[in-house]
């Protein structure tokens, strides 16, 4: 009898320290930081095309490729860039992401295994080859909503019609992640939520959502078909980044004296742009910038040509030194 309950008590003993193990490494999951990239609905890599009434609550950008179908009949509540410095540069951030989460240690091995029918918790949950989702896939938050899930597939994501990935216990949809080795392929009627980076081309058939989240396509094209993709929620919920000053001097041809009344046009990241004039020194200044965004400058000034008249920055502080040299 007592080696019974010895056996017993080192079974829940057992348990208790795998929960608690469950529990550290999912602490330890970090979501990537999707940059410039965030603002965008959809990202693709060489054309959108879309049949049917849909609705994208974000930005738009292709790049390299620039070619977009189909809107209207679809709507685009947002910015649309099309092959500019803006796509590039979110391009480049959604590139840093994948690979941030490429290379993020799996918690969970799911190969074989189909998501649907799952409650999970937070962690890395990693698929060697191709996923399927059939039914319902639940993401417990255990009331943490700063709970981070990813999922890692080595080649494609599939889902069935009608399947769902639901949010439970306080979590928001902006942390979920899959990163789709080649292609990901959402069925008619999939509710999908989280972000979703795919290597490739990304397919949503007719009646297929994304919400609080966005479809990132490195390389390929964006393809939907009455579909809603949606990621105001987690614009709400991005933390308030910091304000600085950009500021710089125009000068003639080497420094010698400053060009007054010339005209300096600020796009940011969102495509909406502010302008300023030169003083009668040659100095310019924009205040209340938001840092974490890439800004393009352009400038225009009668009689003058300029050596470098547009010039790109990924503002991450307080710039001082922004200048421009006509020739």
């Amino acid at each position: 009898m007592k080696k019974k309950i010895t056996l017993q008590a080192l079974f829940v003993f057992a348990m208790l320290m795998s929960a608690s193990f469950i529990n550290n490494v999912s602490a330890q999951v970090t979501a990537p930081s999707l940059g410039t990239a965030a603002s965008f609905a959809v990202l693709d890599g060489s054309t959108m095309t879309n049949t049917g009434a849909s609705v994208l609550t974000g930005n738009w950008g292709g790049y390299p490729g620039l070619a977009i179908t189909g809107f209207p009949p679809g709507t685009i509540n947002g910015t649309s860039h099309a092959g500019d410095a803006v796509a590039a540069q979110a391009q480049s951030d959604a590139t840093v992401a994948y690979n941030n989460l490429a290379g993020q240690a799996c918690d969970f091995n799911l190969t074989g295994q189909d998501l649907g029918g799952r409650t999970l918790i937070a962690g890395v949950y990693c698929f060697s080859s191709s996923a399927q989702l059939t039914g319902t896939l639940t993401l417990n938050a255990q009331g943490n909503p700063n709970a981070v899930f990813i999922f890692k597939m080595g080649s494609t994501l599939t889902t069935a019609s009608n399947s769902k990935v639901v949010m439970t216990n306080g979590g928001t949809g902006c942390n979920v992640f899959f990163q789709v080795g080649s292609s990901a392929t959402l069925g008619t009627n999939t509710s999908f939520t989280g972000n979703m980076l795919a290597l490739t081309s990304i397919t949503l058939n007719t009646g297929a959502s994304i919400n609080a989240g966005r479809a990132l396509a490195r390389n390929g094209a964006v393809t939907l078909d009455t579909n809603t993709i949606n990621n105001s929620q987690c614009q709400s919920l991005a933390p308030t980044a910091a304000m600085v000053s950009v500021s710089g001097r125009v000068t003639s041809a080497r420094g010698r004296r400053g060009i007054s009344g010339a005209l300096i046009t600020m796009t940011d990241g969102t495509g909406v742009p502010r302008t300023t004039y030169t003083n009668s020194s040659g100095y310019y200044n924009f205040a209340d910038v938001e840092v974490g965004q890439t800004l393009i400058f352009d400038i225009r000034a009668k009689r003058y040509n300029f050596i470098e008249p547009t010039k790109v920055v990924s503002l991450t502080e307080e710039l001082t030194s922004l200048d421009f040299t006509a020739y």
